[in-house]
């Protein structure tokens, strides 16, 4: 008979995300949860074990759901990157992330098609840290004139055939594409996509109001990094950035690292947007984690100093700032509550890729939870599907 782990992890408060409760505690067996609530309702029967945390609270484990590496490790790169996918999991682990989405730039189209394959492969392996639960293709059918750090040779128009090869490439692993909707057959590309189970997703574009609901209406609901890749916001001109924060059928990504966006940009967009429609995203490069230094992101060399990824023609290349200190910029630009900011790093990526089993601390949900110290935020425990994935020294 295999022996059951069952855990109490107790709190001095929960962030479920969907409300707090104080001195809280979580019961797990094995990889799910069985109980939530507050530590009076729960007795310590024979065999449990208890894990108490003072001065520290609870969350479930932030879900990444745009992120092209960390830890020395580049997903645009699987054959070349110094370090496995395996340091990538194990960093976000130590950092609270307990499920993250391997994002691939553009490249040349069969080193992309070949990465892609590797890099499924890869995902299947049992990984030390955090899972990888989808891949996030950022490319390559977006605007050159928007995109970013990306080499011009490796973006397209938009070809449904090699939209087909990526995903299969991909191995039912691809869950997300960004697309810049003033392109030819972008309507198409939607609905192609949709058909696929790949979410699409408005990005690096310079669209304007008529070619923007033109992909609303064909069903594109997601948009990549709001601010950055696009157009800035303006008066009498509507384009991708406006209609986003106004048309309630949009969910909208954040780079939350507190450089790409000025603190009253994200202000403006936690104003506009529900909160169950923003999900705060690291960008984070391989450098995350990693001192100073030369890294890639793809097939662009990019340099690391003191925080700031960049390009050699000093354009903003991702950040290495991860959700564990990210998500605080929700509550210090957004004003949002602790409850609300939690959540989007959590439930609302869970909700937006059907990760259903995820992300909200609820019984029979997967053992996925992260503690923190309070007013340090340092990380303290990371679960993983039933497994500590993390345990900070002296805890």
């Amino acid at each position: 008979m295999i022996k059951r782990v069952r855990r109490l992890y107790i709190a001095d408060y929960l962030i479920t995300p969907d409300h707090r409760i104080e001195n809280g505690a979580v019961l797990c067996e094995d990889e799910r949860i069985l109980a939530v609530g507050g530590l009076s309702a729960f007795s310590r029967d024979p065999g449990l074990e208890v894990l108490t945390f003072n001065n520290a609270y609870m969350t479930p484990g932030f879900i990444d759901t745009h992120i092209h590496g960390a830890g020395g490790f580049d997903c645009s790169s699987v054959d070349i990157s110094p370090r496995p996918i395996d340091a990538m999991s194990r960093i976000l682990g130590e950092r609270g992330v307990t499920s993250f989405f391997p994002t691939v730039v553009a490249s040349p189209k069969q080193e992309m098609l070949d990465n892609l394959a590797k890099l499924a492969k890869e995902m299947q392996r049992e990984l030390p840290g955090a899972v990888a639960a989808g891949i996030n293709l950022e490319g390559p059918f977006i605007n050159p004139f928007k995109r970013g750090a990306q080499q011009e040779e490796s973006i397209l128009p938009i070809d449904l055939e090699f939209a087909r090869d990526l995903i299969d490439a991909g191995g039912g692993m691809v869950k997300v594409m960004t697309f810049a909707p003033e392109l030819e057959k972008a309507a198409q590309l939607v609905e192609f996509l949709i058909g696929c189970g790949v979410k699409p997703s408005m990005g690096h574009s310079i669209a304007n109001e008529e070619q923007t609901m033109r992909a609303i209406d064909a069903g594109a609901s997601y948009c990549t990094h709001l601010f950055n890749g696009m157009p800035p916001l303006h008066q009498r001109e509507m384009g991708l950035s406006s209609i986003a924060l106004t048309d309630n059928r949009v969910t909208v990504e954040l780079i939350i690292d507190g450089r790409h966006i000025h603190p009253r940009m994200v202000d403006l967009a936690c104003r506009c947007k529900q909160a169950h429609q923003l999900v705060g995203i690291s960008d984070c490069t391989m450098a995350a984690g990693m001192p100073n230094g030369e890294y890639r992101i793809g097939p662009s060399p990019i340099k690391v100093k003191d925080g700031f990824s960049q390009t050699e023609q000093s354009i903003l290349a991702g950040t290495t700032t991860m959700l564990d200190t990210g998500w605080h910029s929700l509550m210090s630009c957004g004003h949002l509550a602790e409850t609300q900011a939690a959540m989007a790093v959590t439930c609302n990526p869970a909700a937006a890729f059907g990760l259903g089993d995820r992300g909200i601390l609820l019984p029979n949900r997967r053992a996925d939870l992260a503690i923190f110290e309070q007013k340090t935020n340092r990380p303290l425990l990371t679960v993983c599907n039933g497994k500590i994935v993390y345990r900070a020294e002296n805890q």
